[in-house]
């Protein structure tokens, strides 16, 4: 079996000088002495007496920041419930040690207000830390920022203080179970196809737009096609009167006007045309 540490050997004395004459009545000095060190160790450890009960917040805080700043966008809530996970193994890793603290900060005071701005800390890093996986600076999301890091403390201390007082079998799986819950509670907002809302107008538009051209493009051609093409019996009515028919369009119009411009030749076609009648027997 290992020897323990000059930490741990002042916390055992501490903890057991804190039994028998209280917490008040307690000394650093008792406790330096009831551990077999000088008064000097015992600040090269501890700063104070009040620090000797608590965890060592820093390294832990410290191990959570590292956790978290090693996750990417897509791990983020995994990462929180780790380091959720990470602060309750600390704890179930004490034992007796972090009972003895349970029971010792339930009667005094001034421990408990201190334990209180400990939890401060956890939450303000988790708060920190989601609010910058959110991306947004606005109140909404700070304030969703805020509740998330509340409910993710308070389902850890939940479980923590059912095992401290001996109503958890397996608080592992239970803190698991709590942070679940906790994210249920949260859904991400699912992101917004912008591009796509954005594009369904124009692309209707863009359609209705065709559409009209291409009804646009046929009426043209039926006009095109009726200008060029004159009736079945218009041909006919030229050649045997040389004239236009009253209702030709303009193609007709033309065709009227260059029979005028050549007028010289119109005796000749009709005594052609009268000799074939002659020869026909019209007359």
């Amino acid at each position: 079996m290992s020897k323990a540490s000059t930490r741990d050997r002042l916390a055992q004395a501490a903890f057991a000088l804190f039994d028998e004459r209280g917490y008040e009545q307690t000394t650093i000095d008792d406790v330096a002495e009831r551990a077999g060190v000088g008064r000097t160790t015992f600040f090269r450890h501890y700063r104070s007496k009040e620090e000797v009960i608590f965890p060592d917040h820093d390294r832990l805080l410290a191990a959570i920041r590292d956790r978290l700043d090693g996750s990417t966008h897509a791990t983020a809530l995994v990462a929180v419930s780790d380091a959720v996970r990470l602060v309750l193994m600390h704890y179930l890793d004490e034992g007796d040690l972090a009972q003895r603290r349970y029971a010792l900060t339930s009667k005094v005071p001034a421990l408990r207000e201190r334990e209180i701005v400990s939890v401060a800390r956890y939450q303000r890093l988790f708060r920190e830390f989601i609010s910058d996986w959110m991306g947004d600076t606005g109140q909404p999301a700070s304030l969703r920022a805020e509740l998330m890091a509340a409910n993710v403390v308070a389902a850890h201390n939940h479980v923590l203080r059912r095992w401290l007082r001996g109503e958890s079998a397996d608080p592992v799986s239970e803190v698991d179970d709590a942070m679940r819950e906790v994210l249920a509670l949260f859904p991400m907002p699912p992101v917004a196809p912008a591009a796509t809302v954005a594009a369904a107008p124009s692309s209707q538009s863009g359609a209705e737009g065709g559409n009209h051209r291409r009804r646009a493009a046929q009426r043209r051609g039926h006009r095109r096609a009726a200008a060029l093409a004159p009736g079945p019996s218009a041909g006919r009515r030229r050649l045997l009167t040389g004239r236009a028919p009253a209702s030709a369009g303009p193609a007709a119009a033309v065709t009227a006007s260059d029979a005028s411009a050549g007028s010289r030749s119109r005796p000749a076609e009709r005594a052609c045309c009268r000799t074939r009648c002659r020869a026909r027997r019209c007359t």
